[in-house]
């Protein structure tokens, strides 16, 4: 929360600390207040000019959507008329990627952003029209969330908080039956998705499933095993310190908490919370070097390098440090789980194409390059793949 900038804001970290037993003080406040001068600059442009030189890019549809999150987490409706043009563009970017959908087959950016964005119209008792949720209604039936082969947890998640908010809202009542059916259809896929070790797909994206379970209306009875295990996988990730990244901390913290973003439906704004104390960055004494090489394989030439950094560094730093020692070169855009890479060596992403990370010898990463940490003597390929 100490990190105002615009490209560190996210609003899921307020979203997250609100639907917990903890409170920042001014400190949240003030974080509130910088999301609402930064993302409505951005989006609503300055009133005389129209446009706002500040914002280099304009929020994605889905940082919109948890930015409408936030609002509803400090127990605020969008109803001024800032707020209104907020849901209106939101709205927009609803039917643009219905649009995409139907001619595509896909949307522009993913199914858990267009989930994420029908959860936030709906928990501020907006309704969106029948045709974009059944676009959605369709991808669960028919799977067309499916990624590289296999079934995208999150995404589903985000799906089934979405059919819930709108089933406990009573809003488009002639697809009650497909809604309830998709429910459903969500809890299976997530249960059967369940590893030996107890993780929904895998422990990053087993918060949000652990969410759409808990505010499921199925009884405790039916789930509680499947549940208490997921739990119990994540406090020994927790143990391990296996959480880095803000957007699965903050979707983790009201799991903790007993809490789901479908309690932002009604919010409970007057329950006493914990002050935290100070933060404080703990800082690696080690002056341990490693080596790691870095191999980019599906472009020609080829290019494979070691590179030396310090213990504790991430892969991000990897790259900047190969970037620095000349040959090679790489673009990264703003995402809601941090930076994901554009470009590798001038070669940049075709539409659903992407830059996969994985260490040696062909081992996908679950976590993005801002928080994986590689090991000394690792080696990490970054591979174009479409999917």
């Amino acid at each position: 929360m100490d990190r105002l900038s615009l490209e560190h804001l996210n609003p899921s970290i307020y979203v997250g600390l609100r639907l917990s037993s903890w409170q920042a003080g001014t400190k949240e406040n003030l974080y509130l207040h910088s999301l609402k001068l930064n993302y409505q600059q951005c989006l609503l442009g300055s009133a005389s000019s129209g446009h706002n030189s500040h914002c280099q890019a304009k929020p994605s549809m889905g940082q919109l959507a948890l930015y409408l999150l936030a609002l509803r987490a400090n127990c605020e409706f969008a109803g001024s008329h800032k707020g209104d043009r907020l849901v209106s563009q939101l709205k927009r970017f609803l039917e643009d990627e219905k649009r995409a959908i139907g001619h595509k087959g896909h949307p522009h950016t993913s199914y858990y952003q267009y989930g994420l964005a029908i959860l936030a119209l709906c928990v501020h008792q907006k309704r969106v029209h029948n045709n974009v949720v059944d676009k959605l209604l369709y991808a669960v039936k028919h799977e067309q969330h499916l990624h590289q082969g296999h079934l995208s947890v999150d995404t589903v998640a985000m799906a089934g908080l979405a059919f819930t908010c709108l089933e406990r809202s009573h809003f488009n009542p002639s697809l009650r039956l497909q809604i309830t059916t998709a429910i459903g259809t969500v809890q299976e896929k997530i249960l059967k998705a369940q590893t030996p070790e107890g993780h929904f797909g895998n422990v990053y994206s087993t918060p949000l499933a652990l969410q759409m379970l808990m505010a499921s209306s199925t009884s405790y009875l039916e789930l509680g095993t499947a549940c208490l295990k997921a739990k119990a996988a994540l406090l020994a990730s927790l143990q391990n310190e296996v959480f880095q990244n803000t957007l699965v901390i903050s979707q983790l913290l009201p799991v903790l908490n007993h809490k789901t973003y479908i309690d932002l439906i009604s919010p409970d704004c007057l329950a006493p919370r914990v002050m935290l104390g100070p933060a404080t960055e703990t800082f690696s004494l080690t002056s341990e070097i490693i080596s790691v090489t870095l191999k980019v394989l599906s472009i020609f030439p080829p290019y494979k390098q070691s590179i030396f950094v310090l213990a504790g560094s991430s892969l991000e730093d990897v790259l900047k440090m190969a970037r620095e020692l000349g040959g090679f070169t790489y673009e990264t855009q703003a995402s809601l789980s941090g930076p994901y890479l554009t470009s590798v060596m001038g070669n940049e992403v075709g539409e659903r194409e992407f830059w996969q990370l994985l260490r040696d010898p062909d081992t996908p990463l679950l976590q993005g390059i801002a928080d994986y940490r590689p090991k000394d003597g690792e080696t990490i390929e970054l591979r174009l793949v479409r999917w």
